[in-house]
């Protein structure tokens, strides 16, 4: 679960860790077969991700039924994640440019300049960066096969994606792509304009499924190579550690700074380059708005030879959508579950 850390604010409220990603725990079947195996499943994640226990609120008995919640809700995604695995059909699938040669990879590739990027955006004091993330790589998917650019709701997913994403308090890209397509689109910035808070899920707007995706697919973890390949064709959602000074002062050229690889903030990968000196570097879309940064972007050096994870761990966790037609669904009437 990134926190979406918020440029020049104080505090970052954190994200509900009941929610966080169970898919990056190898698991089979048989991981879910007992309350037992799924304990030993649970204890597994919050090993890898030092997820805290509920402190206590008011008795022993509160705490127990707090830590069951979060168990549950822990048990429910990995389900629902290997169910969806079992079935296919490009949500959550395998990484389908896996087999491109690295040698043909175009040498440079900049998504702004095939039209493929909305303006620079603003979450404000709401960390809904996941949500800017996870649009930005639809908004350029939908470009690429259908010819148009259009300039899609953050609020929405803010709103209205609520049964595994926090709202304000954090998110998931891929649990973005998998409400866009369980939602069966997602509407226009238009119709569902930014807040930078989070509110009731406007079921009206949010049946107006203006774009549609097919599903998404994970790249390849801590492998900056996997990621080129898949930039090279679309932009990419991915995360990175924004916290540190360096990142939060950064004002132009190929970023080099000290940062870790705690990830907290979602951005896209929009592109990738070489300076005349030969280094690499990606181009990365933010969501401070135009005044951070090379109005509003990152250059984040790329091929770091001593760090598999990427730069700031940008090649930890990436993902994008899948859109198989040039064709959008036309809205209708279905609605989203209120989940408020």
């Amino acid at each position: 679960m990134l926190r979406c850390f918020l440029v020049a604010a104080a505090a970052v409220a954190l994200a509900a860790a009941a929610a966080a990603p169970a898919r990056a725990i190898p698991f089979t079947e048989s991981d879910l077969s007992s309350e037992e195996s799924l304990r030993a499943l649970y204890e597994r994640w919050r090993s890898r991700y030092t997820v805290s226990r509920p402190a206590a609120s008011g008795g022993v008995g509160n705490d127990d039924g707090e830590a069951r919640r979060r168990f549950n809700v822990f048990v429910e995604n990995a389900r629902y994640i290997h169910e969806a695995n079992r079935r296919g059909g490009g949500e959550g699938g395998s990484f389908r440019y896996g087999g491109e040669d690295e040698d043909n990879l175009p040498p440079a590739v900049d998504w702004r300049e095939r039209g493929a990027v909305t303006g620079i955006k603003d979450q404000g004091q709401c960390g809904s960066c996941w949500a800017f993330s996870a649009v930005a790589a639809v908004e350029g998917v939908n470009k690429i096969k259908t010819g148009r650019l259009v300039t899609l709701s953050e609020q929405e997913l803010v709103d209205c994606d609520t049964s595994d994403n926090q709202g304000c308090d954090g998110g998931l890209m891929d649990y973005a792509f998998q409400f866009i397509k369980r939602n069966g689109g997602i509407t226009t910035e238009s119709n569902y304009p930014y807040r930078a808070e989070q509110g009731r899920c406007n079921k009206a707007k949010a049946s107006s499924h203006d774009v549609t995706i097919d599903g998404y697919e994970d790249v390849p973890a801590n492998d900056e190579s996997a990621l080129q390949k898949a930039v090279a064709n679309q932009p990419v959602a991915v995360a990175v550690e924004a916290s540190g000074q360096d990142f939060q002062f950064y004002s132009e050229g190929v970023f080099t700074g000290e940062c870790g690889t705690d990830l907290d903030h979602g951005v896209a990968a929009v592109g990738y380059d070489i300076t005349r000196d030969g280094t690499k570097y990606w181009i990365v879309k933010n969501s401070w708005g135009e005044d951070w940064g090379e109005r509003g972007y990152i250059r984040m050096q790329r091929g770091v030879s001593s760090d598999s994870n990427g730069l700031c761990g940008i090649a930890m966790e990436a993902s994008y959508p899948v859109k198989s037609g040039a064709r959008n669904a036309a809205a209708s009437n279905r609605v989203v579950k209120d989940e408020m």
